[in-house]
């Protein structure tokens, strides 16, 4: 285990930044953005799933519920996947292990290619 300087003592979550050696922060900094880049990209399935709720674009109604919902569920998930993501590559540059995947990129795919086809339908 490394030494704890104060910084370590303040820094969250703990058993990320307590364990292996601090690794070059411009890899922590991307780190960072590509979970600013999950966080985003969650909002905006959100935003989208209670927009389709609003705004009732789609016939029959029940299939705009089944779209929002879909749309909501998937920006939970993929938030909570970029959280878990993040700590994992982490944990993985300072223990010099190679970077973890992460099956939500095709969950996420899927998704969208999902609420597009059901859209489309609906609009025909």
């Amino acid at each position: 285990m490394a030494p704890r300087s104060s910084d370590s003592l303040r820094r969250w979550p703990r058993g990320i930044y307590e364990s292996g050696h601090e690794p070059d922060y411009r890899f922590s900094l991307a780190n960072e953005r590509t979970f600013l880049a999950w966080v985003r990209t969650a909002l905006a399935l959100m935003g989208a799933g209670v927009a389709v709720e609003a705004l009732d674009p789609v016939e029959p109604p029940w299939l705009g519920t089944v779209i929002a919902v879909a749309l909501v569920v998937g920006g939970t998930a993929g938030a909570t996947m970029g959280w878990l993501h993040w700590a994992r590559a982490e944990r993985a540059m300072r223990h010099d292990r190679p970077l973890p995947t992460t099956p939500m990129l095709v969950v996420l795919v899927g998704l969208a290619a999902c609420v597009g086809l059901a859209l489309v339908i609906s609009w025909l």
